[in-house]
């Protein structure tokens, strides 16, 4: 699904429907979810670092890392990208050279978080934080670096694991008055400290929910999110939760068989996975500046009168 080029990605956020932004970390996985009919996809941090290292989320990728997967996945898809740039690697000069870098590289929203070096996974335990004052300079040098107000800048503060609820609704508020777009309040523990986020913030700014399966946010369908005033949604880690059980029954599969025939039902064969990623469309593209299409248009060029 295309998203709308009559309607900004803020103007969707604060439409009534929630929007669901699946967690992708590579070009393939956008190209299915949007032919899914998804309308905005979100870059996971934890989900680089889990398919390109190997490895957890604690802070190992860098800028061009999450670049140039975002510049692949953007050749794919038109749907809106939301982008995980953790702390904005560095400080705020930092920060304005990493939205720079994301915005030309096609994202429509940036997500920064005020967690300090080494940072981690936001449902990871033993968070450190930058000080509230040094993440309000963040935000507002992320606003003052990109080229278009609607690429958006989303606030996040892992505060609760940290510092409390409390704190982390002073942090919140701080990060709105310095301009975040969206805000992202992350690790909430109960419905009631989700309902309580809401009811300080969502009249004045769209509010995201993160959901993890096994993380510290209680789990619940969009449609229940929708009801208690989320606008957005994200599910950062689960395709990559997904494939890494798929994979490990693959490949326990193959190992006990010596053939991939007994996973044949849940695999797609050759021509099914080049009909999902429009090969024949793009040969037969192609084919029309072979060298003997050219050669046959231009003689056909050359007898007319």
């Amino acid at each position: 699904m295309q998203a709308s080029s009559t309607v900004t990605l803020l103007e969707r956020l604060k439409q009534t429907k929630i929007l669901i932004a699946p967690g992708v970390y590579d070009a393939l996985g956008a190209g299915i979810a949007e032919q899914a009919g998804f309308e905005a996809l979100y870059l996971s941090g934890a989900s680089l670092a889990y398919s390109r290292l190997g490895g957890p989320d604690i802070g190992l990728l860098g800028l061009s890392e999450v670049s140039d997967s975002l510049r692949h996945i953007r050749e794919r898809t038109r749907a809106w990208l939301l982008v995980d740039a953790d702390t904005g690697f560095g400080n705020a000069i930092n920060v304005m050279r990493t939205v720079r870098v994301l915005e030309a590289a096609g994202a429509n929203a940036i997500q920064l978080e005020d967690q300090d070096f080494p940072k981690r996974c936001g449902h990871l335990k033993g968070k450190s934080l930058v000080s509230c004052q040094e993440m309000v300079g963040k935000i507002r040098a992320a606003c003052d670096a990109r080229h278009s107000q609607a690429t958006l800048i989303i606030g996040r503060t892992d505060a609760v694991a940290v510092e409390g609820l409390e704190q982390a609704m002073v942090r919140a508020e701080r990060y709105v008055e310095a301009g975040a777009d969206v805000l992202f309040v992350e690790g909430l523990r109960s419905t009631e400290q989700m309902q309580q986020v809401l009811s300080r913030f969502a009249h004045r700014v769209p509010v995201l929910v993160n959901m993890v399966e096994g993380g510290d946010t209680p789990l619940q369908s969009a449609a229940v999110l929708q009801s208690m005033g989320f606008s957005l949604v994200i599910f950062p880690g689960a395709l990559a939760r997904a494939f890494g059980h798929m994979a490990q029954t693959f490949f326990a599969s193959l190992k006990h068989h010596g053939s991939t025939d007994p996973f044949r039902p849940h695999m797609l064969d050759f021509t099914e996975l080049n009909a999902l990623l429009d090969t024949p469309a793009i040969l037969a593209r192609g084919q029309r500046y072979s060298p003997e299409s050219v050669t046959s248009t231009h003689s056909t060029s050359k007898e007319s009168p």
